[in-house]
């Protein structure tokens, strides 16, 4: 409360200042007019001089304490020669030009945090509990893990925790920036800042106050908006140094020429200030829209270098595929394809296997009957199921288990090896002593994966392989199907921060792309990790330098665009402030430019680049699509 409170004073005072300054100002701009330079009219500059420029000269004192010669004592030692040679309109004119300009570049780069502050607003205040039969509203840093909150719509969710009873559609934009509601049952996880549409849920507290998902969110991406990239660093180092030149400079000037309005002026219009705010108001603004849609970049750094890459690498499996086995096709011998889906269905009705509950869950998308079980049923472990059905004999398994059972499958020995050479696991089935037919399964490639390597080519990324330690006839289906420059296949752990290693000093700064868990040394070994799917995962938002909080890979997209949108707006920023310092230099030695004039524009430079860098507010994830947008 008194830091928001003395944030409040401070931004009143500023306000009244700028106010103060420029009504008199004004006032003595017409009192020179009409009556000239006047005693009135010189005590008025000054006291217009004195109200904008103490705050100026108190920063500036601040800083020499720290050996730091910036902005405000180019000004203020300005403006003290411009009152001791009489110079008091052009001291009143720089103090308020600059005060202002100060004040409007405060107000602008609140507005660049904007995403922030709208993901702090978030921050649930109060949680519904339950403790020993009684529910109670209480604040939300009260709650203690394994207590039972309870969340009604509209509500929002004051921890992250395992639904214990309800069902209920979330919004959780907050956290992974998805667009689009999701369903969460008992059993499954839920997040702190999130939302309920619909529904009811009791959740049991597994995380809470600052451990849970959203206040680390928050916490990393404060930090991030304080790390400097390494343009920033440069330019901090430049104008530590060009600060103290100038004012040598102006020295030299006034030595030489004799004309101390030429050397005042000098010290005035060569303020470095739109300069040394080109880069992190960028910075700022760029990782504040990241945030805001799910996408955690870890610093200035973090958003250069991936505005920079020319090459990702990606894990294949959780990564390019779903992580989860699928049925690929069903393909019948003799009967229909339906026949072999519905008796390999009732065969695998008790097994616990990722491939039987493929089959099942296959049937059930099929409107097929699941219910169905077997009359008998023997698991041969290594080999499939020998069961009965309505009065047959069936096996479902591999070919060792055909073969135990007699069943041939010599001459079909080509159909199935086909499908294996895409990378399919052949789940056979057999009957009265004849190979029926087959169920080919795969890990599914996510629906998204082939758009998002198409986006990532448009946005300049010049290279994109996979790494996998699957085999090579799965590992180049997968490539073949999503468009991947090559795929690195029977990859030991080891053997993946290698090929990274390899890629690196052939193409320059390299991506990996994982899931964050066991693509941990890959992450941590590359130019930039990328984890996928990070909400709620320590490794993924430790390890990686940019976690997209979802699972929706195509986000991806949407980062390199954006950053690659921020290191353009960088280099726009420092381009058009350089020119304008080199313009008003040029003025000033032909002396077309005076000091008021020269912090009119230099003060309007400072506000020009700050709303180049808000654009990067604006930046869509339909931007990143297609085309290098921003």
């Amino acid at each position: 409360m008194n830091v928001n409170f003395t944030a409040s004073t401070f931004k009143w005072r500023k306000q009244h200042t700028v106010w103060a300054s420029g009504i008199l100002t004004a006032a003595s701009f017409i009192l020179k007019e009409t009556i000239g330079m006047q005693p009135v009219t010189v005590v008025v500059m000054l006291l217009a001089t004195a109200i904008a420029g103490l705050p100026i000269a108190r920063k500036a004192i601040g800083a020499i304490r720290y050996w730091i010669v910036g902005i405000d004592a180019l000004v203020t030692v300005a403006v003290m020669g411009a009152v001791i040679i009489g110079e008091y309109w052009e001291a009143a004119a720089v103090t308020f030009l600059f005060i202002l300009g100060d004040y409007l570049e405060s107000r602008t780069i609140e507005k660049t945090r904007s995403s922030i502050r709208a993901l702090m607003d978030l921050v649930p205040d109060t949680a519904r509990v339950r403790r020993n039969g009684i529910e109670e509203v209480i604040p939300s840093d009260d709650v203690v893990k394994d207590d039972i909150v309870i969340v009604r719509p509209g509500e929002k969710i004051a921890v992250d925790g395992e639904i214990i009873e309800g069902t209920a559609y979330i919004n959780q934009a907050a956290i992974t920036g998805e667009s689009m509601p999701v369903t969460r049952e008992p059993g499954e996880s839920v997040f702190s800042g999130t939302v309920i549409e619909s529904g009811f849920l009791l959740i049991r507290a597994v995380r809470v106050g600052e451990d849970t998902t959203f206040a680390r969110i928050l916490h990393m991406v404060e930090e991030a908006q304080d790390k400097k990239a390494r343009a920033q660093q440069f330019l901090e180092r430049f104008s530590r140094w060009y600060t103290p030149g100038i004012i040598v400079l102006a020295a030299v000037v006034y030595l030489i020429t004799r004309d101390i309005r030429l050397a005042l002026t000098l010290l005035v219009i060569s303020c470095p200030g739109a300069l040394v705010i080109s880069t992190p108001i960028s910075i700022v603004a760029g990782i504040g829209n990241a945030a805001k849609h799910g996408v955690l970049i870890k610093g200035g750094d973090i958003m250069e270098k991936l505005g920079t890459v020319k090459a990702i690498a990606f894990d294949k499996t959780g990564t390019l595929t779903l992580g989860k086995p699928g049925v690929t096709d069903v393909h019948a011998f003799t009967g229909t394809p339906e026949d072999v889906l519905r008796i390999a269905t009732v065969g695998e009705a008790y097994s616990e296997h990722p491939l039987a509950r493929a089959i099942i869950a296959h049937s059930a998308e099929k409107g097929m009957p699941t219910g169905d079980v077997p009359e008998s049923a023997d698991i041969r472990t290594g080999q499939g199921i020998v069961f009965a059905w309505q009065g047959q004999s069936y096996a479902v398994g591999n070919r060792a288990l055909m073969e135990s059972e007699g069943i041939p499958v010599a001459e079909h020995e080509v159909t199935l090896a086909e499908q294996e050479d895409k990378g399919r696991t052949v789940v056979l089935l057999g009957g009265s002593g004849t190979l029926m037919g087959y169920i080919a399964i795969a890990d599914q490639i996510r629906p998204e994966s082939a758009g998002l390597i198409r986006d990532l080519r448009s946005l300049g990324i010049k290279r994109v392989v996979m790494l996998t330690g699957d085999n090579q006839r799965a590992a180049r289906e997968v490539a073949r199907q999503v468009g991947l420059d090559h795929a690195y296949a029977e990859l030991m752990p080891e053997d993946k921060v290698r090929v990274l290693q390899e890629l690196a000093d052939e193409m320059g700064s390299v991506a990996m792309v994982g899931d964050g868990v066991n693509d941990a040394p890959a992450l941590a070994s590359a130019d930039l990790g990328v984890a996928v799917g990070g909400a709620g995962a320590d490794v993924a938002m430790e390890t990686a330098d940019v976690v997209l909080m979802s699972a929706q890979t195509d986000k991806l997209a949407y980062a390199v665009g954006l950053s690659r949108a921020t290191v353009r707006n960088i280099r726009q920023n420092i381009t058009f402030a350089l020119i304008v310092v080199a313009v008003l230099l040029l003025g000033v030695l032909l002396k077309t430019v005076n000091m008021s004039i020269g912090m009119l524009v230099h003060e309007g430079s400072v506000l020009l680049v700050i709303i180049n860098a808000m654009r990067l507010l604006g930046y869509k994830e339909r931007d990143a699509h297609g085309n290098a947008a921003g």
